[in-house]
């Protein structure tokens, strides 16, 4: 569904991603780990076309969307999550959702889909008239995923999803995510929680550094001792 050659990004002389290679294959969770700075949301903004890529190629549904504009990209149903939740803070909840979908124009749907989001999270039903930026981290978390499906993507990806959160709060986002993935969505999911992200995941990558190290099932990496050592405090 989304495969990523020889990408390479820079930021000035800082070469933030040294030529990765990674496929996400439809209907699977994919989880990329790693340590701060090694180039993780990076990749997603690469991908979703924030960050401009020296050389490399993405392309998603047989595409080429190397230098797609963002708002294309979601169109074509590929759509970000980013880090900090990033919720419109002095919108409320509904207004929120509104503007996940904000490319469609079928209102019925629209509309049956606000409904969906309130089932799938009922504390967004409760506070609906709520602004988003009086949530607490959980429930912001919650509307930055829902605000995101509003778009009605194919693939979702997600940058640190449990950042900050309460463990409590972080067991049920990774719930979420499988609940997600169970509706048909493909999920490429950015965690430095390496536990919980390859347990989620049918496979994972590791960065290091802008460089892919290590690849294989979330089963795998779990069990690989250089995972434990670096990622899993074993």
């Amino acid at each position: 569904m989304l495969k990523i050659e020889n990408l390479r990004v820079n930021y000035g002389g800082i070469k933030a991603l040294r030529g990765i290679n990674m496929e996400i294959p439809k209907n699977k969770i994919i989880s990329l780990v790693g340590a701060n700075g090694a180039g993780k949301s990076t990749t997603l903004r690469a991908i979703i076309g924030l960050v401009k890529s020296a050389s490399g190629k993405i392309i998603y549904d047989g595409q080429d969307i190397t230098d797609m504009e963002t708002k294309d990209i979601v169109k074509n149903g590929l759509v970000l999550v980013p880090e900090g939740r990033r919720v419109f803070s002095d919108l409320t909840v509904d207004e929120n959702l509104m503007l996940g979908a904000y490319a469609r124009d079928d209102k019925i749907e629209i509309k049956k889909d606000m409904a969906r989001m309130k089932e799938f999270f009922p504390i967004l039903k409760q506070r609906n008239w709520q602004l988003a930026g009086t949530l607490s981290g959980g429930e912001q978390q919650m509307l930055a995923v829902s605000r995101a499906l509003m778009s009605r993507p194919k693939l979702l990806m997600m940058d640190e999803p449990s950042l900050g959160l309460a463990p409590l709060i972080v067991k049920n986002i990774f719930e979420i995510i499988k609940e997600i993935h169970k509706q048909g969505v493909t999920i490429l999911l950015v965690e430095q929680n390496a536990n919980a992200a390859l347990r989620v995941a049918d496979n994972a990558y590791v960065l290091e550094i802008g460089k892919i190290t290590l690849e294989g099932t979330g089963k795998e990496l779990l069990l690989n001792d250089d995972v434990k050592k670096a990622y899993l405090g074993a």
